[in-house]
């Protein structure tokens, strides 16, 4: 090697040490420390500063996700799931912020609810379904797969289709929700959704996602929509611009639940399909905490057992009857059934 390559690691070397032992000199060795090792909803949360080197510490002021909090605060009715805790401390006449992250678990254990099968209906055994919801008495279907993802308006007793658009091929359609005349139609990976028209199916228009980078599962409460995108989060969205307001995690007393996939609003709570569990998490939509469990595995016993079978996805509230259907992908039945907790 050549002398002047010689020189410029040299240099270089001097140039990166030189930035470690300044980065290393302007940071203290405060930290955050807190009185539990796992933190459960309804946890008192008691903060106090390591200071190892026994600076003069004058103020200290504490935030949880960028809201200010006292040092004791009591976390009923905070939000589940990964959380960061800051404090900005007053050291002299100088200010240093220091963050530590958490994680608050649900402190209930889910209750176990079985079910009563009360009617079975034909389902379209070539819908991949996606999104399942009842509206003003009709049943109406999103299905997935490129270039066989379609929007359906169904009668659920006999099966027939009575309204149907197909998507374009590049779609890969997803959930859907009906709120205010309006059907909100996700897509997988595409980051784009559709809003149509609830009588004409007519296209009004189309949104793209926010942090959420896929489209899985869509539900309402009548105000607000709620979409999952395959992992624990389930994002609020606000119907008239379609932005994200947020989201929660959803959480047992034991650890995240991921892939939240299939959404329907019922009872003031979301229920969730949980992909390739053949269950379904009945979830609170105000913490992300799950209330219960309900295991709908032995149905796929029930329906024709073909190459194309896939796990159960699709579940619909309907109001009037106060039943839950469920079906799942490529299924060629659609269950009316009656949860009861154990």
């Amino acid at each position: 090697m050549c002398a002047s390559k010689y020189f410029i690691l040299f240099t270089l070397t001097i140039l990166v040490l030189g930035c470690g032992e300044n980065n290393s000199s302007n940071k203290s060795s405060l930290s955050i420390k807190t009185n539990e090792k796992s933190l459960m909803s309804g946890d008192t949360l008691k903060l106090s500063i390591d200071n190892p080197e026994k600076l003069e510490i004058s103020k200290v002021s504490y935030q949880l996700d960028g809201l200010p909090i006292e040092n004791n605060i009591v976390l009923n009715g905070v939000t589940l799931g990964s959380k960061t805790i800051t404090a900005n401390v007053k050291i002299g006449d100088k200010s240093e912020t220091i963050t530590k992250p958490v994680v608050v678990y649900n402190n209930v254990i889910p209750t176990i609810y079985t079910y009563e099968i009360v009617n079975t209906f034909p389902h379209d055994i070539t819908s991949y379904t996606q999104g399942l919801e009842f509206f003003n008495g009709d049943l109406y279907e999103s299905t997935g797969q490129k270039t066989e993802s379609k929007l359906r308006k169904v009668n659920f007793e006999t099966g027939e289709v009575l309204k149907n658009i197909n998507l374009e091929d590049q779609y890969f359609g997803e959930g859907l929700t009906v709120l205010d005349d309006k059907i909100y139609q996700l897509t997988w990976q595409s980051q784009r959704g559709f809003v149509y028209d609830v009588k004409s199916f007519e296209k009004l228009s189309t949104f793209n996602y926010g942090t959420s980078k896929e489209g899985w599962g869509i539900c309402n409460d009548g105000k607000t929509l709620y979409k999952s995108d395959g992992t624990e989060k389930i994002y609020l969205l606000d119907p008239e611009n379609l932005t994200e307001k947020g989201h929660i995690e959803v959480y047992t007393e034991k650890g995240k639940i991921p892939r939240i996939n299939e959404l329907e609003w019922i009872d003031g709570k979301i229920f969730a399909n949980i992909y390739q569990r053949n269950g379904v998490a009945i979830i609170n939509p105000k913490t992300g905490g799950v209330d219960g469990v309900i295991n709908f595995k032995p149905l796929k016993a029930l329906v024709k057992q073909h190459p194309d079978l896939d796990v159960l996805n699709g579940i619909a509230y309907h109001p009037e009857r106060k039943t839950i259907f469920v079906t799942g992908k490529n299924w060629d039945k659609l269950f009316e059934v009656k949860i009861t907790a154990q």
